[in-house]
């Protein structure tokens, strides 16, 4: 380069040339060393994206698994629930047709009280003047009092 009075002299310029010479390998390193660098950081980014891809695909096999535990347990309890259901129906019918039979029975003995008081006072102490030509009281007219309960769940199926 040049000097002060304006001249320049050979040595300085081996001097700058071997400075330069420096500055440059010193760059080329810098950059050597920030390419290693910046390889490395992305090395390890590669590497906590794919751990963190695991983990990923890992939760998403553990929720199958309880979704799958879920769904099992929500179709045992529904068919728990069906099943109850018709039961329940079952009894309702059967309470329906016996509350239909009671208030039958209890028609009759209103009627028989009514007509010649079998089941007053006299029912008591079982004294029962019934007469045998009495037709309404006829157990034959009385057969369905002896049959069973006929309710079940395929009644009341839709």
């Amino acid at each position: 380069m040049a000097s002060s009075s304006g001249t320049s002299s050979g040595s300085s310029l081996l001097q700058n040339s071997g400075s330069e010479e420096n500055l440059v390998s010193l760059i080329d390193q810098r950059k050597r060393k920030r390419m290693l660098s910046n390889r490395e950081s992305a090395r390890r980014s590669r590497m906590r994206k794919q751990k963190h891809l695991d983990d990923l695909v890992s939760q998403v096999d553990q929720f199958r698994k309880e979704n799958n535990q879920i769904l099992t347990t929500l179709n045992i309890t529904t068919q728990q629930y069906l099943s109850v259901e018709a039961e329940n129906s079952v009894l309702r019918a059967q309470v329906g047709e016996l509350s239909h039979r009671l208030e039958s029975l209890n028609e009759i003995i209103d009627f028989l009280n009514a007509r010649t008081g079998v089941f007053g006072d006299s029912a008591a102490s079982g004294n029962f003047n019934i007469e045998p030509s009495d037709n309404f009281f006829n157990p034959m007219n009385m057969a369905y009092m002896h049959q069973p309960i006929m309710a079940s769940s395929e009644m009341l199926q839709y």
